[in-house]
């Protein structure tokens, strides 16, 4: 199933004096399987198009199909819409309230009108799914730590059984570590459940690490869509919006000008620092340096390769 956006905009408080135009004239297509990344500066139209998606909100103008159904036609259900595409709001821990865990995570499937087997079924794949254990089924939501919380919040919408899972800034406010196991959970669930990935991000490392196709928004409109890649071969035009390429493509960019033919597609640490390493000897030429004695740590590892190039 996939969800096709027709040149659809929005408006707040339309025909009032305090109107407000949040999307554009947007047009996009999300088939099945996908891990996209969506990104934008705060204000660029990034939330108000994810609550498109599932029908929270509804187009001023435009069409949305769902499976080739018009999601505003008489009789479309659109409860079961928000069952397929899963939304989890940013800090969505703050939308826990039952007494325990496995309870909480029981709730969608409750309002299905499933039986009470079924719902405890589903909430026990979901969590097993975004890896929290049995020891913490019965605890009260409350008394987790942040990342768990951040977990049993996510497996509270996939206990819906979703076909699309749209993250709102999932990692907002977790440490490093918490950040990247919540993403490497994400992405270990798409594999699993092959289902599609929304993930609405400020971070372009992230979206360059984990995603396959971006969409980038500016002011209510889709700037652009295409590879990683495609997209940061664009940074200059990035720059003017407030957004900046990872890291990594400034440095490969950088090198490329002393003359080293590094692949400028090298976006993240992990395959920047193999480009480079493939190039240490014509790298020492350009520079002078011996960057092997100068930075011992810079050799590869089974799992990954170091960062310290």
């Amino acid at each position: 199933m996939s969800l096709k956006i027709d040149d659809i905009s929005y408006v707040y408080d339309q025909g009032t004096a305090m109107s407000v135009s949040a999307l554009n004239h947007i047009s996009v297509e999300i088939p099945d399987g996908q891990f996209i990344g969506l990104v934008g500066h705060t204000g660029s139209g990034k939330s108000t198009f994810v609550q498109m998606l599932n029908g929270l909100l509804l187009p001023s103008s435009g069409h949305i199909y769902w499976d080739g159904q018009d999601i505003q036609a008489n009789g479309f259900d659109r409860k079961t819409l928000r069952a397929s595409v899963g939304l989890v709001f940013q800090y969505p821990e703050h939308q826990l309230f039952e007494s325990d865990v496995i309870t909480d995570v029981m709730f969608g499937p409750k309002n299905l009108k499933l039986s009470p087997k079924e719902c405890r079924k589903r909430a026990e794949d979901a969590l097993t799914q975004v890896q929290l254990g049995k020891e913490f089924w019965q605890m009260s939501p409350f008394d987790l730590s942040g990342g768990q919380k951040r977990r049993a919040a996510i497996a509270g919408v996939l206990a819906m059984h979703p076909r699309i899972l749209i993250l709102d800034e999932p990692t907002a406010g977790l440490d490093p570590r918490g950040r990247d196991e919540i993403l490497d959970m994400v992405r270990k669930m798409k594999e699993n459940l092959h289902m599609t990935i929304v993930l609405v991000s400020h971070s372009m490392d992230d979206v360059a690490e984990y995603a396959d196709r971006i969409l980038v928004m500016n002011d209510g409109t889709l700037m652009m869509d295409g590879t990683p890649q495609e997209v940061f071969a664009r940074y200059k035009e990035l720059e003017p919006i407030g957004l900046a390429a990872p890291q990594m493509v400034y440095i490969m960019q950088y090198l490329k000008e002393l003359g080293l033919p590094v692949n400028t597609n090298a976006l993240t640490v992990q395959a920047g620092t193999e480009e480079i390493l493939s190039h240490i000897a014509q790298l020492n030429d350009l520079t002078g340096k011996n960057f092997r004695a100068v930075y011992p740590g810079a050799m590869r590892k089974k799992k990954g390769v170091t960062a310290h190039v």
